[in-house]
């Protein structure tokens, strides 16, 4: 029996957020809204992400004894997160500057921080925490060398899922042992290298070649690819109104590796993620979009304006940004940004 129905280790930052209407280019400034500051971190993210679906989850990171690492641990204690392996200490919590325009896409700065020295050490200590955990998260915002050290840590029979993010050349046990690895367009590119392909199957086929037992690309709008050694397969995006795709990917790797823990195919974890992702995106901001189980089952039911309009409330709002309600009348819906 275990104890955790997904532990993810990995990276907790303050997410500072400022709504634009276009993102600069070099040189240049632009005026933005009113800060807003929310707890975030691809670690920190999927933890709530996980706990709000109703996982029994646990965090093993990193915060700065300050304001900011109080932030991030009261955010996942009320969740349901357990936070016995989140560690204090050793430099300033993380921090993430992001931007958002009207259309919901983000831009993303991070400085790591506490994020930096999540050791080796940390994990083998926490033995105990990967044990009792059916499922183990990881993504690149902590020190690739520390990954390794969760993937030697491993106990037979946990599942390992990787998002690498943000990504770079893998070495072959963290490729071997990702089921699945969890990519975007960007990021498989990078992986890949140079002979990367030109369309999601391509991508995906060269991905297990490398290694691993399964493969997700997300593709935006297009939804996603699944793909392991019996087969291809495409995954349909969920069209609603997007406000703000900070954390959508976050949401997405957290429900898959819940689902995939559960025992769901491959595919089917992938297209309840893509309805967890579908609802993050109707909300601004990172953790406080992420949905429960009760509202994800709730837009099976309901048209993309409903889906949008019911998870539009003003709570969460980043100053200064419209929500979906604010847009007009006519404007196509989006699938959710992974």
């Amino acid at each position: 029996m275990y104890d955790y129905d997904l532990l993810v280790v990995g990276s907790a930052n303050a997410d500072l957020v400022i709504g634009v209407e276009r993102r600069p280019g070099a040189g240049e400034t632009v005026l933005g809204s009113d800060l807003a500051l929310h707890p975030g971190g691809k670690g920190a993210n999927q933890a709530v992400a996980a706990a709000r679906l109703g996982a029994r989850t646990g965090l093993l990171a990193r915060v700065g004894d300050d304001a900011h690492g109080r932030l991030l641990l009261d955010s996942q204690r009320a969740a349901g997160v357990d936070t016995a392996g989140v560690l204090v200490g050793g430099a300033p919590t993380g921090v993430a500057l992001i931007t958002v325009d009207p259309s919901g896409d983000n831009s993303i700065v991070v400085s790591p921080g506490a994020n930096g020295r999540l050791t080796p050490a940390d994990v083998h200590a926490a033995s105990a925490l990967l044990a009792a955990s059916r499922v183990v998260s990881a993504q690149l915002e902590i020190p690739l060398e520390t990954v390794v050290e969760v993937v030697r840590g491993l106990p037979s029979g946990t599942r390992f899922v990787l998002n690498p993010s943000p990504p770079r050349e893998l070495p072959e046990e963290v490729l071997a042992a990702c089921d699945p690895l969890i990519v975007n367009e960007h990021e498989a590119r990078v992986v890949l290298g140079a002979d990367a392909g030109d369309t999601p199957e391509e991508w995906a086929e060269a991905l297990l070649a490398l290694g691993p037992r399964s493969v997700v690309v997300t593709l935006g709008e297009e939804g996603a690819l699944v793909a392991d050694a019996s087969g291809t397969a495409r995954v349909p995006s969920v069209k609603v109104n997007a406000v703000d795709t900070t954390g959508a990917g976050d949401s997405f790797t957290a429900a898959l590796a819940w689902r995939l823990g559960a025992g769901e195919s491959l595919a089917d974890s992938a297209a309840y993620a893509a309805r967890v992702g579908a609802v993050a995106v109707t909300r601004e901001g990172a953790q406080a979009s992420f949905p429960t189980a009760e509202e994800v089952a709730a837009l099976c039911c309901a048209g993309p304006g409903d889906a949008a309009s019911d998870s539009g409330s003003a709570a969460g709002r980043t100053p200064g940004r419209k929500s979906s309600r604010d847009k007009a009348a006519g404007e196509p819906s989006r699938g959710a940004s992974l």
